[in-house]
């Protein structure tokens, strides 16, 4: 079967921006799903017994969920040995029988997640296997962001830092403000401005512990040139030539773009690879960073603490000096 007739299949629609918004669309595919796939509807009958509790740290609140059905994701080895050995599970050849999509600019195909963080969760592949990869993807985000607005976020995780698929490209979606960092990046007692100019405003956030700018913009050219520009200069500080580790919440809302940047130093903390009872299953990605901790073991979701999740942060996120440094050379 050629490429083409394997996309034709796996159509619930093709997004016509003269006839439905892309949200209406995706919340349509998502009833249909449900009633026509049954590990998608027994993924969002499972979130009812999902728990959650908030913990209050130094400057921020961090909401911890307890969500069993993400156990695969948080413990998805992603080695390039283990990568290679198992089939991409992204790819249309390899999705299950009643997946079906929405088809976005002949690029991207809109599918539901089956194991729900939220009560609306999406999955946005490209319908080629090429690797996960900021770069050349901004505008698609850029474009998801402003097409899936006001009812849905966008986010993206790096292929070294919470994809579970670093070798398709992919991104995800969200309820708007489902995710802590939204609201706390419009706080104006939070907001610090790092620096301003006609198109481009940088700004931080005060006593957050971890590390992350906030980028907004109303002009998509000029974002896009800066976001490669940040992530230029990002690759000369850490002395890398790859995709600096990187986490990603983008929205678009009254006609502005918000890019939340998270920077990475490491992809899991080494509590994660403690053995025993020492070991606590969190791997941070986009959704963690933003303050929704995802705990799939039930003893680590009535374990975790204050500190722990303070270390936690800390531990992976890129040094504030070397964030610094970034900024000043903008």
């Amino acid at each position: 079967m050629t490429e083409t007739e394997l996309l034709r299949r796996k159509l619930f629609a093709e997004f016509d921006p003269r006839k439905n918004t892309l949200s209406d669309l995706a919340h349509r595919l998502l009833d249909d799903q449900k009633k026509g796939w049954a590990r998608l509807y027994q993924g969002y009958a499972s979130l009812g017994s999902v728990m959650d509790r908030e913990i209050a740290c130094d400057g921020f609140i961090v909401k911890l969920q307890w969500n069993p059905q993400r156990h695969v994701s948080t413990s998805a080895k992603v080695d390039e040995k283990s990568i290679r050995e198992r089939k991409c599970f992204l790819c249309l050849e390899n999705l299950p029988e009643e997946q079906k999509g929405i088809l976005y600019n002949d690029e991207f195909l809109v599918l539901c997640n089956p194991a729900p963080i939220f009560r609306t969760h999406y999955t946005i592949s490209h319908v080629k296997h090429i690797p996960q990869s900021i770069e050349p993807a901004i505008n698609s985000m850029l474009d998801l962001a402003k097409d899936l607005s006001p009812a849905l976020s966008v986010f993206y995780n790096g292929p070294k830092c919470g994809a579970s698929a670093p070798d398709h490209l992919h991104f995800q979606a969200s309820p708007r403000n489902a995710i802590p960092v939204e609201l706390d990046a419009v706080d104006a007692r939070r907001r610090t401005m790092l620096r301003k100019s006609p198109s481009i405003a940088v700004l931080g956030m005060k006593h957050y512990g971890r590390s992350l700018v906030v980028i907004e913009s109303t002009d998509q050219i000029d974002l896009t040139d800066f976001l490669k520009n940040i992530f230029s200069l990002w690759k000369k500080v850490a002395g890398t030539s790859e995709e600096p580790m990187m986490n990603l919440i983008c929205t678009y809302r009254e006609m502005v773009w918000r890019v939340i940047l998270f920077l990475r130093s490491k992809h899991r903390p080494e509590i994660y690879f403690q053995e025993g009872d020492s070991r606590v299953l969190i791997s941070p990605a986009a959704v963690d960073m933003g303050g929704l901790v995802i705990t799939p073991v039930e003893r680590d979701f009535h374990r975790v603490d204050r500190e722990m999740i303070e270390t936690i942060l800390s531990e992976v996120s890129f040094p504030g000096e070397q964030v610094d440094e970034i900024i000043k050379h903008l």
